[in-house]
């Protein structure tokens, strides 16, 4: 895959039926069972909704290459807007030709041109090679703070 016919844009609206194939992928990538039509129905509702930016990484006849999802919410502490990039994910096939860094840095001038003052992400402790590239890109792993979670039931 030559990295000069990639473009990395905003998903459109026609673009929903490849995103929720990678975002099926993704979740598959996170051990979860595949399911097409949950992963559809999720993404259409984001984009319906504008609950999101999702950034595709389109590889023209090729098809899209990857994806990043980012989430707009605040920093109680700075004051200030920031995204939450909950998602990134490339095609096993198009890894390590740069698909990932370039999400990454589009989602970052993203950021800048939307006000947010900065991006926080998670990613599993196993994900070495995420890891990696997001160090190379300047992000600093928070060694401070520790992350919790609690399932809730629905009323």
């Amino acid at each position: 895959m030559s990295l000069t016919a990639l473009t990395v844009r905003e998903a459109h609206p026609t673009d929903l039926p490849a995103v929720a194939e990678l975002f099926d992928l993704y979740r598959q990538f996170y051990e979860q069972p595949a399911d097409r039509a949950l992963a559809q129905d999720f993404i259409t509702q984001r984009i319906q909704r504008r609950e999101s930016v999702i950034l595709v990484a389109d590889a023209g006849a090729d098809g899209l290459m990857g994806f990043a999802q980012l989430y707009p919410t605040f920093c109680s502490v700075e004051a200030q807007p920031i995204y939450t990039l909950y998602d990134l994910f490339v095609r096993p096939g198009a890894r390590k030709a740069g698909v990932g860094r370039q999400l990454l840095l589009a989602a970052e001038a993203r950021a800048a041109a939307d006000g947010m003052v900065r991006m926080d992400l998670t990613t599993a402790r196993t994900n070495h090679a995420a890891q990696s590239l997001y160090e190379s890109l300047g992000w600093v792993r928070d060694d401070v703070f520790l992350a919790y979670n609690r399932r809730v039931k629905p009323t």
